[in-house]
């Protein structure tokens, strides 16, 4: 394998495993815009009351990538430990909920009127 890819494996691994991280740390989280049944839609618009709103949501929005991509609760399990303590996996994860975050900051006009 070429010196070129064995250098993106690492990070691409490191990749899936943040997406995972920020799925197991806003379980707990997120669960106030989930109240509704698994089979509802989590996201009916992006627009939100307040900037708190807009976060959870950027959180839901994540976790069920995280869930659409990995289906298999033992395998994001599994590599929790792995991640756990890498501070640069707990900064993808916290980047991947900024993103999601400006975009519904951006649908919401950053809550001015």
């Amino acid at each position: 394998m070429p010196l070129q890819q064995q250098k993106r494996i690492p990070t691409m691994k490191k990749s899936l495993l943040a997406l995972g991280l920020a799925a197991a740390l806003t379980l707990g989280a997120a669960t106030p815009v989930l109240a509704a049944e698994p089979s509802a839609d989590y996201m009916p618009s992006l627009i939100t009351a307040t900037p708190l709103e807009g976060r959870m949501l950027a959180i839901t929005i994540v976790r069920k990538t995280i869930g659409t991509i990995q289906r298999d609760a033992a395998i994001k399990k599994a590599v929790r430990k792995e991640y756990q303590d890498d501070p640069e996996l707990l900064m993808r994860a916290a980047e991947l909920v900024a993103i999601e975050f400006e975009t519904i900051a951006k649908a919401n006009n950053y809550w001015r009127k």
